[in-house]
């Protein structure tokens, strides 16, 4: 029977990080699953965090860093000494090496650097340049080059020798370059291995290779990947030299993390990741400084409803319909931005079809928004027993959702072009446009229809 996981590994895993064995807290962290270990290591306490690394090797190290979201994992290797720190950061993929460093304070990512082989630490400089959405912000620098005269048979040996260095590579190509280092093609391991061992790999290379550039942009390396069924691509710079390898898996991860960026941007919650075990002043800073702005924009919608008091007044059965109106055409638009955040996020639309994007949702909307409006209209006629206040609300309803619908599509992609974060068009500021539309529809259609309302 397969051994389960403990319930509540965190208080084992405090009791063996206390007693400071490195056999057993390795061989326990072994059998944990990767969502478990990060469970366990983030409800430690900092001090027992810090011990941890501490205890145990570089390389378990590592593993447990790869293991837990990176905000915890930068906060945690700020409070290491940089000389443990760089021990560390040595085990991890470049690509991890460059997020960890570029998100850490300058002085503590600079204090690391330090104590690095001046090599790696250039290295690691160079990378942290890159903006995350470009291909250069994803690759990874671990891969295998040769030189174009090298015969097969130096190639295997090379391999053999270098085993132990090699083995942590997603090896599935071997990329030859000239004496410049510039990329001019792509062996296969498959064509390595069954061919003859004293031919030159540049008999049986793939010349003139598929590449990308260190610039190119996140959806357009995705529709690259979706046309081409490749585990991984070449990323050269201007000049044509080979500088890494984005693989499949880096971009599905980028994408998904645009993605939940995207999602946490939507309800607010700005400023990076927010996890509960994070500072609580932090978190609290974090959402207050959206919900700080939002006041204002709710005390604009307000004002639409302090501009029509005597209207509301007059007509007190409006009041009941304006929460039913904003909210219903708030929901309206939200799913118009799910749907455009989703197809940008795969790909089937792009930023300047916003028109057309504006256009299918105008025509959904027309069909919801009369449906709800026909809806709304009936319950207040028969509910008050004037159609005209069946009027106002059906009508207001209708045209709600006609603006929803429009913000919620088209915004995310006009934002997309101008390459702001898409969600900053749904959450609050989504739901107080269309508070204040709902208002001004139903209050100035009833101001307009007064008499009929009131007598």
């Amino acid at each position: 029977m397969e051994e389960q996981a403990p319930q509540r590994p965190w208080e084992e895993l405090e009791v063996l990080v206390e007693e400071s064995d490195i056999e057993q807290i390795e061989s326990f962290l072994e059998t944990l699953p990767a969502s478990e270990t990060a469970r366990a290591v983030t409800r430690l306490s900092d001090d027992d965090q810090d011990r941890l690394l501490n205890t145990i090797s570089p390389e378990s190290a590592a593993e447990v860093v790869e293991q837990i979201p990176e905000v915890h994992a930068v906060d945690l290797m700020e409070r290491l000494e940089p000389e443990a720190a760089a021990a560390i950061v040595h085990e991890l993929p470049s690509d991890m090496q460059a997020d960890l460093l570029g998100e850490m304070q300058p002085e503590h990512a600079e204090a690391i650097f330090e104590v690095m082989p001046p090599e790696e630490a250039e290295e690691i400089r160079t990378l942290t340049q890159y903006d995350d959405d470009v291909a250069g912000g994803i690759m990874v620098t671990e891969f295998l080059t040769y030189p174009r005269t090298i015969t097969v048979a130096d190639v295997l040996e090379d391999l053999a020798v270098h085993a132990d260095t090699y083995r942590h590579y997603h090896v599935q190509y071997i990329y030859v370059c000239d004496d410049a280092n510039r990329l001019v093609g792509v062996l296969r391991l498959h064509d390595l291995i069954l061919a003859p061992r004293q031919r030159a790999i540049e008999t049986i290379m793939i010349p003139e290779p598929m590449t990308l550039t260190d610039t190119t942009k996140l959806d357009t390396i995705r529709e690259v990947f979706e046309q081409m069924a490749f585990f991984g691509l070449p990323v050269v710079d201007e000049t044509g030299m080979l500088v890494g390898v984005l693989q499949r898996s880096a971009l599905e991860a980028a994408l998904a993390s645009r993605t939940e960026n995207d999602y946490r941007a939507s309800q607010g919650i700005i400023g990076g990741e927010e996890l509960r075990t994070m500072p609580l002043l932090l978190r609290a800073r974090r959402r207050l400084a959206w919900l700080s702005v939002n006041i204002l924009l709710n005390i604009i919608a307000a004002s639409v409803i302090a501009w029509y008091q005597d209207t509301l007044a007059s007509v007190i059965a409006l009041a009941v319909f304006l929460p039913i109106i904003s909210d219903m055409s708030g929901c309206s638009g939200n799913q118009a931005v799910a749907v455009s955040i989703r197809e940008l996020s795969l790909g089937l639309v792009h930023p300047r079809e916003w028109l057309r994007v504006w256009g299918k949702e105008i025509a959904v909307g027309s069909i919801n928004g009369l449906v709800l409006g026909i809806l709304i209209a009936l319950v207040a006629w028969v509910w008050q027993g004037n159609p005209f206040l069946g009027i106002v609300v059906g009508a207001a309803m209708t045209l709600n959702t006609l603006v929803s619908v429009s913000i919620g599509g088209a915004v995310p992609l006009l934002l997309r072009r101008l390459d702001l974060d898409p969600a900053l068009a749904s959450g609050p500021i989504l739901t107080t446009i269309t508070d204040m539309c709902g208002f001004f529809f139903v209050l100035s259609f009833a101001t307009t229809l007064l008499a009929h309302l009131s007598s």
